[in-house]
C-alpha cells in the first residue's frame, strides 16, 4: 500500500517554499465555516487534523496558515503517480488521488522483493515529483494499509508472513480500516481492544454482538482477507452536499435549498452514470450544529421530489430540533447489468 504524505499540503509547500517549516493546512477561507482537507505534520503537533472546522483548527494553532486547494494540480500529480506504479505492476487499486494498493507478486524487479520494490517506487516519486510517500508491505491486503501508516512520513514498514500472527495479536483494533473512533470506543467498552481480544472470542458470539462488524473482525484477526486487487473500481453512488454559512432551523428553507440547489446539481453530476446504469436508492444526509450527522435512505429507482422531501423530514426529526450546518443528497447506483424493476416504497409523508 503506497500512501502519499499529507498530499495536498505537501504539494502546496513544494510549490511555495516560503511555507516550509510552518504549520500549514489546505482548506477554505480562514474566516468561513469550511473544514480542512489536510494539514502538515507540524500542524498535527498542535492537535489539528483533516476534516476539522477552520475555526477549531485556528483555536488550536492560531498561527496556522490555511491555503486554498488546487484540485487540477492534485489530479495531474495523481496521473503521474499512476504512471510510476504501472512500471512495476498492472494490478493497481486506487483508493483516492494519493493512495493505492499494488499487487507486486509477479514483478520481476529486485528478485521479486516487495520491500525493495516499495523503496524504489518511493524513490521514483521523490525524484520525479519532489514529494514523499510511505509504504506498507504485507502478504494480506488490509495489513499492507495498516503498515503504511506506521513509519510516516517518508518511511515504510514490512510485515513478513512469519510475523503476521504476532503483529495481529498486539495490533490495536483502531488500526483496522473501517474501525473509526466511535466503533473503537464501543469495542473497548465490550472488552475488545487488541487483536488478541478478538482471537480469544468465539466467532458466533462476535457476530451476535456486533453483526457484520463482528464477522469482519474475526476474519481479519485470523489473517483472512480474500479481497483481490480491484483494478477497475465501479462507482456505487453520486452525491452533493453543502455547508451553510449560518445554521438553518426551518424545514422550509432546507427543502427549498434541496430543490433549488442540491437536486439540480445532483442530476447534473449523475447524468453520465444513470445513462448506463439504474438508480438503486435515494438518500439525504444532515450534519447538525453539534457535528452529529445522520443519513436516511430508501430503495427507489427514479428521482422523486416527494421521496427526497420525506427523507429530509425523517432525517431532520432525528435531530430533535437541532439546527443544521450541512445538507447533502445522493443516489445509489445498481451494479452494471442488473435488472431494473420499479420498487415503490411507502414513506410517511406527513
Amino acid at each position: 500500500h503506497i500512501d502519499m504524505d499529507a498530499f495536498y499540503v505537501s504539494v502546496e509547500i513544494r510549490d511555495n517554499p516560503a511555507l516550509a517549516g510552518k504549520p500549514v493546512a489546505v482548506g477554505g477561507k480562514a474566516n468561513t465555516r469550511s473544514v480542512l482537507s489536510t494539514c502538515n505534520y507540524i500542524a498535527r503537533q498542535y492537535g489539528v487534523s483533516s476534516a476539522m472546522p477552520n475555526s477549531v483548527a485556528l483555536r488550536k494553532c492560531p498561527h496556522l496558515l490555511i491555503v486554498p486547494g488546487r484540485m487540477s494540480v492534485y489530479k495531474s500529480i495523481s496521473h503521474h503517480l499512476r504512471s510510476i506504479f504501472e512500471r512495476y505492476t498492472d494490478k493497481i487499486e486506487p483508493l483516492s488521488l494519493d493512495e493505492a494498493y499494488l499487487d507486486v507478486t509477479e514483478c520481476p524487479l529486485f528478485n521479486g522483493s516487495a520491500t525493495l520494490i516499495a523503496q524504489d517506487i518511493r524513490q521514483a516519486i521523490f525524484n520525479e515529483l519532489n514529494l514523499t510517500a510511505s509504504a506498507g508491505i504485507a502478504p494480506i491486503k488490509y495489513l499492507a494499509k495498516v503498515a503504511s501508516d506506521l513509519n510516516k512520513p517518508n518511511g515504510q514498514y514490512v510485515i513478513p508472513p512469519a510475523d503476521v500472527a504476532n503483529f495481529i495479536e498486539t495490533m490495536s483494533l483502531s488500526k483496522i480500516p473501517g474501525v473509526g473512533k466511535v466503533t473503537f470506543e464501543k469495542l473497548k467498552n465490550s472488552g475488545f481492544e487488541q487483536g488478541k481480544d478478538i482471537l480469544a472470542a468465539d466467532e458466533f458470539s462476535l457476530i451476535n454482538q456486533f453483526g457484520k462488524l463482528g464477522k469482519s473482525l474475526w476474519q481479519k484477526c485470523h489473517g483472512v482477507d480474500k479481497r483481490e486487487i480491484e483494478t477497475s473500481r465501479i462507482r456505487k453512488s453520486v452525491g452533493v452536499e453543502h455547508t451553510f454559512a449560518d445554521d438553518i432551523h426551518e424545514f422550509s428553507k432546507l427543502n427549498d435549498y434541496l430543490f433549488n440547489v442540491l437536486l439540480p446539481e445532483l442530476k447534473k453530476r449523475s447524468e453520465k452514470y444513470i445513462n448506463q446504469r439504474d438508480i438503486s436508492k435515494l438518500g439525504v444526509k444532515i450534519k447538525f450544529k453539534d457535528f452529529h450527522q445522520t443519513t436516511k435512505e430508501c430503495k427507489y429507482e427514479t428521482y422523486d421530489d416527494e421521496i427526497f422531501t420525506a427523507l429530509l423530514k425523517e432525517a431532520l426529526a432525528r435531530g430533535k430540533g437541532k439546527p443544521v450546518r450541512l445538507l447533502g443528497v445522493h443516489i445509489g447506483l445498481k451494479e452494471e447489468g442488473s435488472a431494473c424493476t420499479q420498487q415503490q416504497i411507502e414513506l410517511e409523508l406527513s
